[in-house]
């Protein structure tokens, strides 16, 4: 099951005597200014955890699956995460 953010909102209020109102607060900035710096273009990167990237794809062909349909598919910007070294230690124990 995936970690949502309402059971962050809850971790965080509990470990650190917040309101349940303020963890979400603070949620909520963290994850706006998170995504205010990915749709400008920038990177994030968060020490001991990893790196959130912007990258851009190119201009490409596809084809329209229902009708087979061969088409141009737009370039695009995507977000890749690249953990950090210390993140996969931990999660290869």
């Amino acid at each position: 099951m995936a970690l949502t953010k309402q059971t962050i909102i809850e971790k965080i209020s509990e470990n650190n005597n917040q309101t349940p109102s303020q963890a979400k607060d603070t949620i909520e900035t963290l994850l706006e200014i998170m995504k205010s710096t990915l749709a400008s273009g920038e990177d994030i990167m968060i020490s001991g955890f990893g790196k959130f990237q912007v990258n851009e794809k190119a201009p490409r062909k596809g084809r329209n699956p229902a009708t087979g349909e061969t088409m141009v598919l737009e370039k695009r910007r995507i977000v890749m995460f690249r953990c950090s070294g210390k993140l996969r230690d931990q999660i290869n124990r």
